[in-house]
């Protein structure tokens, strides 16, 4: 019989360190790329969507979870979803209010597609290429929902950067209350947070990386995401390298 294996990893302290890192450079690494280097919100686009899609194309082939893989696409969506939102934003005008509202909106029909064609949006169950495809999508939406969200806190309504990653992290330590102290739904709270961290992310990733003027600690947006790319780097290693050392144990069995 063959065997069917999870896409995505368990939910452990290591993923969601790896996520809000990955959020972070999602966000400094995009205005790295249109900004910095001068290449524009739309070339950028083009350039990292294209990037996006080779990703996804190689992690459905791959029908399980392999921590390079699943990682890189997810920093890759942190980009292109904060691309999304900007592009919206300063190249088309609509209000970071619209935009907020209308990411909530098409995220809560993508989990409503999915509830009604897979009857659960449970991570230990994405185990098909219809399920990883909801995924995806719906993770897509949650990036540029956190850009908009995260913009539309700390500057549009002025709070700050740093005052906005203390109101986001203290609303995911909220969730994980509920979580384990409240009985709070499991599926329910890790959306919730998984939505939460990109704004955090983000709001970090800006404090980091904008100058002191603008609020920021001045690090610029290539030292920020030097530093976390490598972080994430390191991570990822360890993880490959310890979900292979059991394999490399077992395989005779498993043969």
């Amino acid at each position: 019989m063959k065997k069917i294996f999870n896409r995505v990893p368990e939910i452990t302290m290591i993923f969601w360190i790896i996520k809000v890192l990955a959020t972070t450079v999602g966000e400094t690494f995009a205005d790295f790329l249109s900004a910095t280097l001068n290449l524009g919100l739309g070339v950028t686009s083009y350039i990292m969507s294209s990037i996006l899609l080779i990703a996804l194309l190689n992690q459905f082939k791959l029908k399980r979870y392999v921590p390079a893989s699943f990682w890189f696409v997810v920093v890759l969506i942190s980009i292109v979803g904060t691309l999304i939102t900007d592009r919206l934003v300063d190249e088309f005008g609509v209000s970071l209010i619209t935009t907020t509202i209308a990411f909530s909106f098409s995220l809560l029909i993508v989990f409503v597609f999915w509830y009604s064609n897979e009857k659960t949006l449970a991570m230990h169950s994405i185990n098909t290429a219809k399920r990883e495809l909801f995924y995806w999508v719906a993770v897509l939406l949650t990036f540029a929902l956190g850009t908009a969200t995260g913009d539309l806190l700390a500057e549009a309504l002025k709070v700050g950067y740093a005052q906005s990653a203390l109101i986001f992290g203290a609303s995911i330590a909220i969730i994980a209350i509920g979580y384990y102290y409240l009985k709070m739904n499991a599926v329910l709270g890790f959306w919730l947070a998984y939505i939460l961290t990109r704004p955090l992310g983000a709001s970090i990733g800006d404090l980091l990386s904008q100058s002191p003027t603008n609020g920021g600690f001045g690090f610029g947006t290539v030292g920020t995401s030097m530093l976390f790319l490598s972080i994430i780097v390191s991570l990822v290693i360890y993880l490959s390298f310890k979900r292979n050392k059991p394999a490399l144990q077992t395989s005779d069995r498993q043969d």
